[in-house]
């Protein structure tokens, strides 16, 4: 009896006990419905390989895919004050940021950072809308400053990925003032003779668009990115009217003269270098680690004599 209650018993049990299986191995897709393979989805940087949906990808994984080798050095950003308006609606705002940090393990919604791409070297930042909604506070005005002071300072293009619902509610009129302060980052760069690129992510509204979003010598956009200042939902219940089919996505704002280009996530990487060196007057870069070819004069090609 105590060899069938020790050894066959449990042998039977793990045989047809049921196996568990890990939630995070499969996503679906909020577009079509199909059910991704967590490592097929990375691989293909958030992009639904079935329907070409793209889904919400960090900052910190954009730059692993943007730079060469997926090395890349951080910016520091100047810390704003804390709390300054004292807010609170349904929790304190320091404990809102605290939850935000633990959730995202990022310390604000932007990341700047510096290092090459196709061997070009940039300065580039991004917006975290899992960050609070990638809202404009104090922070992220002081980040986009330090990546143009970076810049100038390095000689070097900035790319901008923008993402964000608008300005930050809990900073009130702080918020607002940091589209005024990051205009004037973005003219320093323009006085430095330096290209700033910008692309607009899934959803850039409100005060971003209203702001440095809008103020870059290229704008691309990421395919059926919402970009506007105010949600179509509210300009229908303002004008009590139906909108076009698409209005204020990425490929209508591409029909009507507002963005440049409209580039999948996984090909942008190569446009933003070729953007790059075109802007910065270098030759074309050359694919994988292999020199250029060098110029050769033209001489006549020996030929043997037959024999």
């Amino acid at each position: 009896m105590n060899w069938i209650t020790n050894y066959v018993r449990p042998r039977i049990n793990s045989i047809f006990s049921r196996r568990e299986t890990p939630e995070n191995l499969w996503q679906k897709c909020d577009e079509c419905g199909t059910m991704l393979f967590h490592r097929e989805l990375s691989g293909n940087l958030n992009v639904c390989t079935n329907c070409g949906h793209h889904m919400a990808i960090t900052p910190r994984e954009r730059f692993t895919a943007l730079f060469d080798g997926g090395i890349f050095t951080e910016v520091k950003v100047p810390e704003p004050l804390a709390d300054p308006l004292q807010f609170r609606d349904q929790k304190r705002y320091p404990d809102r940021m605290k939850s935000a940090q633990k959730e995202t393990g990022e310390k604000e919604a932007m990341l700047v950072a510096v290092g090459e791409i196709g061997r070009t070297p940039v300065v580039a930042c991004a917006q975290d809308f899992s960050f609070m909604g990638g809202s404009m506070g104090m922070y992220v005005g002081n980040a986009i400053i330090a990546a143009a002071q970076e810049a100038v300072k390095l000689k070097r293009p900035l790319i901008l990925f923008s993402a964000a619902g608008g300005a930050r509610m809990q900073e009130g009129i702080l918020s607002l003032m940091q589209m005024p302060r990051t205009t004037v980052a973005v003219q320093m760069l323009k006085e430095a003779g330096l290209p700033y690129i910008v692309v607009l992510t899934h959803p850039t509204t409100g005060g971003v668009t209203a702001s440095y979003a809008m103020l870059g010598d290229v704008h691309i956009a990421e395919p059926n990115a919402l970009i506007c200042f105010a949600g179509p939902r509210v300009i229908e219940q303002t004008i009590r009217e139906k909108l076009p089919e698409g209005f204020q996505r990425a490929e209508y704002l591409l029909d009507h003269g507002m963005l440049d280009r409209v580039t999948p996530r996984t090909k942008l990487r190569d446009e933003l270098i070729t953007i790059v060196r075109l802007l910065l007057g270098m030759p074309q870069a050359v694919k994988g680690d292999l020199a250029p070819p060098e110029a050769k004069a033209d001489t006549p090609a020996e030929v043997a004599a037959p024999k």
